[in-house]
Protein backbone atom coordinates (compact mmCIF):
# COMPACT_ATOMS: atom_id res chain seq x y z
CA UNK A 1 0.00 0.00 0.00
CA UNK A 2 1.35 3.59 -0.50
CA UNK A 3 1.55 5.72 1.51
CA UNK A 4 -0.68 8.59 2.71
CA UNK A 5 1.48 11.19 0.87
CA UNK A 6 1.68 9.70 -2.40
CA UNK A 7 -1.99 9.04 -2.05
CA UNK A 8 -2.53 12.53 -1.42
CA UNK A 9 -0.26 13.55 -4.45
CA UNK A 10 -3.01 12.11 -6.54
CA UNK A 11 -5.69 14.73 -5.40
CA UNK A 12 -4.63 17.82 -4.20
CA UNK A 13 -0.69 19.52 -5.54
CA UNK A 14 1.82 19.12 -2.55
CA UNK A 15 3.46 22.17 -1.25
CA UNK A 16 6.54 22.19 0.92
CA UNK A 17 5.78 24.83 4.17
CA UNK A 18 9.51 25.37 4.42
CA UNK A 19 12.95 27.20 3.71
CA UNK A 20 14.99 24.27 4.32
CA UNK A 21 16.30 22.78 0.63
CA UNK A 22 16.74 19.30 2.07
CA UNK A 23 13.31 18.73 3.71
CA UNK A 24 12.55 19.86 -0.48
CA UNK A 25 14.50 17.30 -1.84
CA UNK A 26 13.12 14.54 0.56
CA UNK A 27 9.88 15.13 -0.17
CA UNK A 28 10.05 16.36 -3.98
CA UNK A 29 7.09 18.97 -3.57
CA UNK A 30 5.64 20.61 -6.87
CA UNK A 31 5.57 24.18 -5.60
CA UNK A 32 7.52 25.85 -1.96
CA UNK A 33 6.01 28.41 0.04
CA UNK A 34 8.43 30.91 2.04
CA UNK A 35 7.94 33.81 4.88
CA UNK A 36 10.40 35.91 6.86
CA UNK A 37 9.62 33.43 9.79
CA UNK A 38 10.86 30.54 8.25
CA UNK A 39 13.83 32.49 6.34
CA UNK A 40 14.66 33.66 9.78
CA UNK A 41 14.79 30.15 11.04
CA UNK A 42 16.66 28.82 8.33
CA UNK A 43 19.34 31.62 7.93
CA UNK A 44 20.85 30.43 12.08
CA UNK A 45 21.48 27.10 10.79
CA UNK A 46 25.03 27.01 9.51
CA UNK A 47 23.94 25.13 6.18
CA UNK A 48 22.31 28.68 5.19
CA UNK A 49 24.03 31.18 6.87
CA UNK A 50 26.49 31.49 4.16
CA UNK A 51 23.35 32.91 1.88
CA UNK A 52 23.31 35.60 4.32
CA UNK A 53 26.51 36.49 4.39
CA UNK A 54 26.66 36.92 0.69
CA UNK A 55 23.59 39.05 0.16
CA UNK A 56 24.88 41.41 2.78
CA UNK A 57 28.91 41.06 1.29
CA UNK A 58 27.19 41.82 -1.95
CA UNK A 59 25.01 44.64 -1.44
CA UNK A 60 26.57 46.41 2.02
CA UNK A 61 25.54 50.18 0.36
CA UNK A 62 22.05 49.07 0.52
CA UNK A 63 19.52 49.24 3.63
CA UNK A 64 18.88 46.12 5.92
CA UNK A 65 14.87 45.89 4.69
CA UNK A 66 16.15 46.13 1.10
CA UNK A 67 18.72 43.63 1.82
CA UNK A 68 16.88 41.27 3.40
CA UNK A 69 14.79 40.80 0.25
CA UNK A 70 17.85 40.12 -1.78
CA UNK A 71 17.99 37.49 1.01
CA UNK A 72 14.41 36.15 0.05
CA UNK A 73 15.13 36.10 -3.51
CA UNK A 74 18.47 34.53 -3.07
CA UNK A 75 16.51 31.72 -1.48
CA UNK A 76 13.95 31.58 -3.96
CA UNK A 77 16.00 31.15 -6.61
CA UNK A 78 18.24 27.77 -4.62
CA UNK A 79 14.15 26.63 -4.25
CA UNK A 80 13.24 27.04 -7.73
CA UNK A 81 16.75 24.62 -8.53
CA UNK A 82 14.83 22.08 -6.87
CA UNK A 83 11.14 22.70 -7.51
CA UNK A 84 9.55 22.24 -11.06
CA UNK A 85 7.25 24.52 -10.20
CA UNK A 86 6.72 27.88 -8.46
CA UNK A 87 8.23 29.71 -5.32
CA UNK A 88 6.27 32.63 -2.83
CA UNK A 89 8.24 34.95 -1.93
CA UNK A 90 6.61 37.37 1.04
CA UNK A 91 6.41 40.91 0.45
CA UNK A 92 7.49 42.90 4.09
CA UNK A 93 4.62 42.63 6.41
CA UNK A 94 5.56 46.35 7.68
CA UNK A 95 3.77 47.20 4.23
CA UNK A 96 0.39 45.79 4.81
CA UNK A 97 -1.57 48.52 5.20
CA UNK A 98 0.66 50.42 1.98
CA UNK A 99 -0.77 49.80 -1.18
CA UNK A 100 1.57 51.53 -2.75
CA UNK A 101 4.53 50.50 -1.01
CA UNK A 102 3.52 46.72 -1.72
CA UNK A 103 3.03 47.20 -5.47
CA UNK A 104 6.93 48.60 -5.60
CA UNK A 105 8.42 46.29 -3.71
CA UNK A 106 6.46 43.57 -5.67
CA UNK A 107 8.05 44.99 -8.87
CA UNK A 108 11.48 45.09 -7.01
CA UNK A 109 11.23 41.27 -6.45
CA UNK A 110 10.15 40.03 -9.52
CA UNK A 111 12.54 42.63 -11.44
CA UNK A 112 15.64 40.91 -9.50
CA UNK A 113 13.98 37.18 -10.37
CA UNK A 114 14.22 38.12 -13.32
CA UNK A 115 17.50 39.94 -13.81
CA UNK A 116 18.68 36.35 -12.04
CA UNK A 117 17.01 34.07 -15.02
CA UNK A 118 13.98 33.13 -13.42
CA UNK A 119 10.56 33.59 -15.38
CA UNK A 120 7.79 35.12 -13.41
CA UNK A 121 5.47 32.65 -13.94
CA UNK A 122 7.72 30.85 -11.69
CA UNK A 123 7.21 33.50 -8.52
CA UNK A 124 4.17 34.15 -6.34
CA UNK A 125 4.48 37.39 -4.19
CA UNK A 126 3.13 36.74 -1.18
CA UNK A 127 0.91 39.58 0.24
CA UNK A 128 -1.25 39.81 3.63
CA UNK A 129 -5.03 39.61 2.96
CA UNK A 130 -5.66 43.63 3.87
CA UNK A 131 -7.56 45.70 1.90
CA UNK A 132 -4.51 47.22 0.71
CA UNK A 133 -2.72 44.20 0.13
CA UNK A 134 -5.27 43.04 -1.90
CA UNK A 135 -5.85 46.65 -4.02
CA UNK A 136 -2.30 46.07 -4.32
CA UNK A 137 -2.46 42.69 -5.71
CA UNK A 138 -5.32 44.10 -8.70
CA UNK A 139 -2.48 46.09 -9.95
CA UNK A 140 0.12 43.55 -9.76
CA UNK A 141 -1.68 40.88 -11.38
CA UNK A 142 -2.84 43.16 -14.31
CA UNK A 143 1.04 43.38 -14.69
CA UNK A 144 1.63 39.71 -15.11
CA UNK A 145 2.99 39.58 -11.47
CA UNK A 146 0.79 36.50 -9.78
CA UNK A 147 -0.09 37.02 -6.39
CA UNK A 148 -0.41 34.50 -3.13
CA UNK A 149 -2.99 36.03 -0.75
CA UNK A 150 -2.08 34.68 2.81
CA UNK A 151 -3.07 35.69 6.26
CA UNK A 152 -6.62 34.93 5.04
CA UNK A 153 -9.31 33.78 7.56
CA UNK A 154 -12.61 34.50 5.89
CA UNK A 155 -15.31 34.12 3.00
CA UNK A 156 -14.91 37.61 2.57
CA UNK A 157 -11.36 38.02 1.70
CA UNK A 158 -11.06 35.34 0.10
CA UNK A 159 -14.40 36.89 -2.21
CA UNK A 160 -12.49 40.02 -2.34
CA UNK A 161 -9.12 38.33 -3.76
CA UNK A 162 -10.76 36.42 -6.37
CA UNK A 163 -12.74 39.79 -7.33
CA UNK A 164 -8.85 41.98 -7.86
CA UNK A 165 -8.00 38.38 -9.64
CA UNK A 166 -5.59 36.97 -7.40
CA UNK A 167 -3.34 34.22 -8.77
CA UNK A 168 -3.70 31.92 -5.18
CA UNK A 169 -5.15 31.81 -1.60
CA UNK A 170 -3.72 30.78 1.34
CA UNK A 171 -6.39 30.27 3.93
CA UNK A 172 -4.80 29.21 7.11
CA UNK A 173 -6.48 26.44 8.77
CA UNK A 174 -4.13 25.68 12.27
CA UNK A 175 -4.42 29.46 13.25
CA UNK A 176 -8.08 29.39 13.17
CA UNK A 177 -8.37 26.29 14.51
CA UNK A 178 -6.24 28.02 17.65
CA UNK A 179 -8.56 30.82 18.34
CA UNK A 180 -11.45 28.63 18.19
CA UNK A 181 -9.63 26.03 20.41
CA UNK A 182 -8.43 29.38 22.76
CA UNK A 183 -11.75 30.55 22.94
CA UNK A 184 -13.80 27.50 23.96
CA UNK A 185 -11.35 26.92 26.75
CA UNK A 186 -11.85 23.95 28.76
CA UNK A 187 -15.38 23.29 26.84
CA UNK A 188 -13.16 22.14 24.06
CA UNK A 189 -13.48 18.91 22.99
CA UNK A 190 -10.79 17.73 20.37
CA UNK A 191 -12.66 14.49 19.16
CA UNK A 192 -15.34 16.89 18.54
CA UNK A 193 -13.47 19.13 16.31
CA UNK A 194 -11.34 16.36 14.20
CA UNK A 195 -10.78 16.31 10.51
CA UNK A 196 -13.67 17.96 8.73
CA UNK A 197 -15.67 19.01 11.99
CA UNK A 198 -12.04 21.22 12.56
CA UNK A 199 -12.83 24.94 12.09
CA UNK A 200 -9.67 26.02 10.52
CA UNK A 201 -10.81 22.77 7.91
CA UNK A 202 -14.81 23.98 7.79
CA UNK A 203 -13.22 27.61 6.77
CA UNK A 204 -11.44 26.39 3.67
CA UNK A 205 -13.94 24.16 2.76
CA UNK A 206 -16.46 26.90 2.71
CA UNK A 207 -13.90 29.19 0.47
CA UNK A 208 -13.34 25.86 -1.78
CA UNK A 209 -17.33 25.27 -2.55
CA UNK A 210 -17.43 29.15 -2.57
CA UNK A 211 -15.07 29.43 -5.74
CA UNK A 212 -16.27 25.77 -7.51
CA UNK A 213 -19.36 27.47 -7.26
CA UNK A 214 -19.25 30.50 -8.99
CA UNK A 215 -16.47 29.38 -11.24
CA UNK A 216 -13.88 31.40 -9.74
CA UNK A 217 -9.92 30.35 -11.30
CA UNK A 218 -7.93 31.57 -8.40
CA UNK A 219 -6.12 28.74 -6.51
CA UNK A 220 -7.33 27.52 -3.21
CA UNK A 221 -3.83 26.58 -0.77
CA UNK A 222 -4.53 25.18 2.59
CA UNK A 223 -2.07 26.52 5.04
CA UNK A 224 -1.03 26.64 8.29
CA UNK A 225 -1.50 23.22 9.44
CA UNK A 226 -1.34 21.07 13.23
CA UNK A 227 -2.13 18.10 12.48
CA UNK A 228 -2.62 15.30 9.49
CA UNK A 229 -5.70 15.53 10.15
CA UNK A 230 -6.25 18.52 9.03
CA UNK A 231 -4.40 17.68 5.93
CA UNK A 232 -6.40 14.39 5.06
CA UNK A 233 -9.72 16.56 5.73
CA UNK A 234 -8.71 18.83 2.46
CA UNK A 235 -7.54 16.50 0.60
CA UNK A 236 -8.98 17.32 -3.12
CA UNK A 237 -7.74 21.16 -2.71
CA UNK A 238 -6.35 22.90 -5.48
CA UNK A 239 -3.08 22.88 -3.03
CA UNK A 240 -1.92 22.23 0.41
CA UNK A 241 1.27 23.60 1.65
CA UNK A 242 3.06 21.64 4.40
CA UNK A 243 5.59 21.96 6.78
CA UNK A 244 8.55 18.91 6.76
CA UNK A 245 7.60 17.24 10.09
CA UNK A 246 3.96 16.97 8.73
CA UNK A 247 5.16 15.73 5.05
CA UNK A 248 7.27 13.29 6.92
CA UNK A 249 4.09 12.10 9.04
CA UNK A 250 1.95 11.41 6.19
CA UNK A 251 4.65 9.88 4.07
CA UNK A 252 5.51 7.16 7.13
CA UNK A 253 2.14 6.28 6.77
CA UNK A 254 0.51 4.04 4.82
CA UNK A 255 -3.03 4.39 3.70
CA UNK A 256 -5.64 6.47 1.50
CA UNK A 257 -6.10 10.50 1.54
CA UNK A 258 -9.53 10.04 -0.83
CA UNK A 259 -10.67 13.60 -1.85
CA UNK A 260 -12.32 14.79 0.39
CA UNK A 261 -13.47 18.22 -1.80
CA UNK A 262 -14.91 17.84 -5.06
CA UNK A 263 -16.02 20.84 -7.09
CA UNK A 264 -19.07 19.05 -8.32
CA UNK A 265 -20.31 18.60 -4.50
CA UNK A 266 -20.17 22.80 -4.90
CA UNK A 267 -23.48 22.85 -7.31
CA UNK A 268 -25.67 22.37 -4.22
CA UNK A 269 -24.14 24.64 -2.16
CA UNK A 270 -26.56 27.63 -0.88
CA UNK A 271 -24.53 30.37 -0.75
CA UNK A 272 -24.70 33.49 -2.40
CA UNK A 273 -22.44 35.90 -3.79
CA UNK A 274 -20.25 37.84 -1.25
CA UNK A 275 -20.03 41.53 -1.74
CA UNK A 276 -16.27 42.12 -2.16
CA UNK A 277 -16.77 46.69 -2.19
CA UNK A 278 -14.33 48.38 0.57
CA UNK A 279 -17.26 48.82 2.89
CA UNK A 280 -18.62 45.30 2.71
CA UNK A 281 -15.26 43.99 3.56
CA UNK A 282 -14.54 45.92 6.27
CA UNK A 283 -17.49 45.40 7.83
CA UNK A 284 -18.03 41.82 7.57
CA UNK A 285 -14.09 41.40 8.61
CA UNK A 286 -14.21 43.91 11.81
CA UNK A 287 -17.54 41.61 12.91
CA UNK A 288 -15.56 38.38 12.32
CA UNK A 289 -13.87 38.76 15.87
CA UNK A 290 -11.69 35.36 15.05
CA UNK A 291 -10.68 36.74 11.30
CA UNK A 292 -9.82 40.44 12.69
CA UNK A 293 -7.70 39.10 15.42
CA UNK A 294 -5.95 36.26 13.41
CA UNK A 295 -5.33 38.77 10.74
CA UNK A 296 -3.61 41.33 13.32
CA UNK A 297 -1.65 38.95 15.29
CA UNK A 298 -0.17 37.57 11.81
CA UNK A 299 0.70 40.69 10.69
CA UNK A 300 2.94 41.72 14.03
CA UNK A 301 3.97 38.19 14.07
CA UNK A 302 5.53 38.65 10.42
CA UNK A 303 6.96 42.43 11.35
CA UNK A 304 8.77 40.90 14.36
CA UNK A 305 10.07 38.28 12.45
CA UNK A 306 11.19 41.14 10.03
CA UNK A 307 12.84 42.92 12.34
CA UNK A 308 14.75 39.97 13.62
CA UNK A 309 15.81 39.23 9.86
CA UNK A 310 16.97 43.11 10.25
CA UNK A 311 19.03 42.34 13.51
CA UNK A 312 20.84 39.73 11.57
CA UNK A 313 21.59 41.81 8.69
CA UNK A 314 22.98 44.56 10.53
CA UNK A 315 25.06 42.68 13.05
CA UNK A 316 26.38 40.99 9.75
CA UNK A 317 27.11 44.50 8.33
CA UNK A 318 29.15 45.46 11.37
CA UNK A 319 31.66 42.68 10.40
Amino acid sequence: MSSQLESLRQHTTVVADTGDFEAMRAFRPTDATTNPSLILKAVQKDAYRPLLEQAVRDHRDESPARIMDRLLVAFGREILAIVPGRVSTEVDARLSFDTRGTIERARTLIAWYEAGGVARERVLIKIASTWEGIQAARVLQAEGIRCNMTLLFSLVQAAACADAGAQLISPFVGRIYDWHRKAQGAQWDDAAHAGPADPGVQSVARIYRYYKKFGIPTEIMGASFRNVGQILALSGCDLLTISPELLGELERTEGEAPPLLRPADAAADPVGAVDAGEIAFRTQLNEDAMATEKLAEGIRQFVADARKLDGLIEAQLRR
